[in-house]
């Protein structure tokens, strides 16, 4: 099964467990740093990669350690990067990650190349050979809000390709400015905070409900420990979260779209896709990372019994 997963690729550095940023010099011991692939767009391909699909990476990331780090990870973990496009005036977009030991996670980011990626970087044909294509983080990857990029999803969509979107950022002009891509989205997974920003409903299920009007079949809203709010054919459900003992929330919504296309592409509908979204980011949010403790769908999928 082919996911074209397209959009915010980002390098993550994450240390676990940081109280405070140490004054001056000092130095404080902490039990783990990892670097993943991260980004809703690189983060949700590692995840659907694990979840056993086809995946293939497309997006911007700069000509540099950064950017063959990424490569080297996607790519360790099954993921075809061949659809990235390398910048040599810009760098690979990255975040540093002190977390909490609440499992809040501030955090220090650059956007890098990601701002540069337009729909030339985007073979059309790639979009409609695929069964899904995943917009990850189109509110950060702005040039691809153009005409010629609205057509190629369009005519994806016309030959039978799902085009499910995610969003990055929280800011509300860049959350605002993605709703230019509804129309030609099929499921859409915001979290809370970018729901209400995009339909000015501050109540999860309204916001939801307001989605649909705007062209999606599906809006599922994700609303952290309370789980989600899923509205299809004008009716809402609200799908549990998973009580687990969370460490970090890095990810939790890039796994959370990845198990939902999982379940999408093996013909699930889409309530028991989103249970297998929210089983999915109950997984990571266990351990320190946006692919942590994911390991096959089976093992994500007993969370369910």
């Amino acid at each position: 099964m082919a996911v074209v997963a397209l959009g915010a690729h980002i390098l993550d550095v994450l240390a676990r467990p940081v109280e405070a940023i140490p004054a001056g010099q000092d130095t404080v011991v902490v039990d783990r740093i990892r670097v993943t692939a991260a980004g809703a767009a690189a983060g949700t391909a590692v995840a659907l990669a694990r979840l056993g699909n086809e995946v293939v990476s497309v997006g911007a990331i700069g000509d540099d350690d950064l950017g063959d780090l990424l490569v080297a990870i996607l790519t360790r973990n099954g993921v075809d990067a061949t659809g990235l496009v390398r910048r040599t005036g810009d760098q690979t977009s990255a975040s540093i990650l002190p977390i909490r030991p609440d499992g809040g996670r501030p955090s220090f980011h650059v956007p890098g190349a990601n701002l540069t990626l337009t729909p030339a970087a985007v073979d059309p044909g790639l979009l409609a050979a695929a069964d899904v294509v995943h917009l990850g983080g189109p509110d950060v990857t702005f040039g691809l809000n153009d005409p010629a990029f609205f057509e190629a999803l369009a005519a994806a969509r016309a030959g039978g390709t799902a085009v499910t979107m995610d969003l990055l950022s929280n800011l509300p002009d860049l959350v605002a400015a993605a709703g230019a891509f509804l129309p030609y989205v099929d499921h859409v997974l915001p979290n809370e905070e970018q729901a209400a920003i995009m339909t000015g409903e501050d109540d999860p299920e309204k916001a939801a409900l307001a989605l649909l009007e705007r062209g999606p079949r599906t809006a599922v809203v994700t609303v952290g420990a309370a789980g989600s709010v899923m509205a299809t054919d004008g009716a809402v459900r609200r799908i549990p979260a998973i009580d687990v003992n969370v460490v970090d929330t890095t990810g939790c919504g890039d796994a959370y779209c990845a198990g939902f296309i999982t379940g999408l592409v093996r013909g699930e509908d889409v309530h028991e896709s989103a249970r297998w979204g929210t089983a999915a980011a109950a997984t990571v949010a266990q351990g320190l990372g946006s692919d942590a403790g994911l390991t096959d769908l089976p093992a994500i999928l007993a969370l369910l019994d």
